[in-house]
């Protein structure tokens, strides 16, 4: 029987240990899944594979999330990031299309050092952003969504602002809501929509329950910012292996 993305029984068992070990980060601390999935899974297959799958497990984790949380999205935000967004995504989709695997495998790996450093130096903004830093943050992260991984800068952004937790949270999924919807059918017109996406996001389901369910239960004894800063160590160590790949 053959495997979808080209794996083989021992590549695609690694691919089911990333599926369940990035839900459980994500159940334990809310970060990470997609980068996770992506950057691992960049080890065994090409990245571009994955990016529609975790984008349709994103949506499907933000719309479970969505009840309760319409009266503290700050609305006006989210309207000049999905500006932004809608210039972002075509030409991200658009670029990383036109470039080889390997090449493919760099970028991510590029992309998430440079995250995961601005996440570690606990970056912050000195005064209040409007609509052009709204929309210039939402187009780089449309253009990172071709990446399946548009949750690393505005994350980022939203941590260097004061906002309160409700609101924080309420307007990332309001925002992710939306970008999906725009960016699946792009992915389909640019052929990454596939059978083999199907059956990746039916086999892997099951792994990623359980381990969002884990990951939820937080039976580690780390605090959840701890966790976060192991869990932005494995993404560095993932994306420099990816590197060291895609070079050699």
């Amino acid at each position: 029987m053959s495997l979808p993305f080209d794996l083989t029984y021992l590549t695609a068992a690694f691919m089911a240990v990333v599926l369940f070990g990035a839900a459980f980060v994500r159940g334990y601390s809310g970060f990470g899944f997609s980068a996770l999935v992506v950057t691992g899974g960049s080890l065994v297959t090409n990245p571009l594979n994955l990016v529609p799958v975790v984008i349709f497990c994103e949506f499907l984790m933000t719309f479970q999330q969505w009840r309760g949380v319409g009266a503290d999205v700050d609305w006006p935000r989210v309207r000049w990031l999905w500006l932004g967004a809608l210039v972002g995504v075509p030409i991200g989709l658009w670029l990383i299309t036109q470039v080889p695997v390997d090449a493919a495998r760099a970028v991510v790996a590029i992309y998430v050092l440079a995250m995961c450093g601005v996440l570690l130096r606990g970056w912050k903004l000195q005064r209040v952003q409007g609509a052009v830093g709204h929309t210039s943050v939402g187009a780089f992260a449309g253009l990172a969504n071709a990446l399946g991984m548009a949750g690393l800068p505005v994350a980022t952004y939203f941590t260097a602002q004061t906002m309160r937790a409700r609101a924080f949270r309420a307007t990332l999924i309001a925002y992710f809501a939306g970008l999906d919807v725009f960016t699946f059918p792009l992915l389909w017109w640019h052929e990454l929509v596939t059978m083999d996406t199907a059956i990746t996001v039916v086999a892997g389901a099951p792994f990623m329950v359980l381990g969002i369910w884990l990951g939820g239960r937080q039976f580690l004894s780390a605090e959840p910012q701890e966790f976060r800063r192991f869990a932005i160590a494995l993404l560095m160590v993932l994306a420099i292996l990816g590197l060291v790949k895609a070079v050699i």
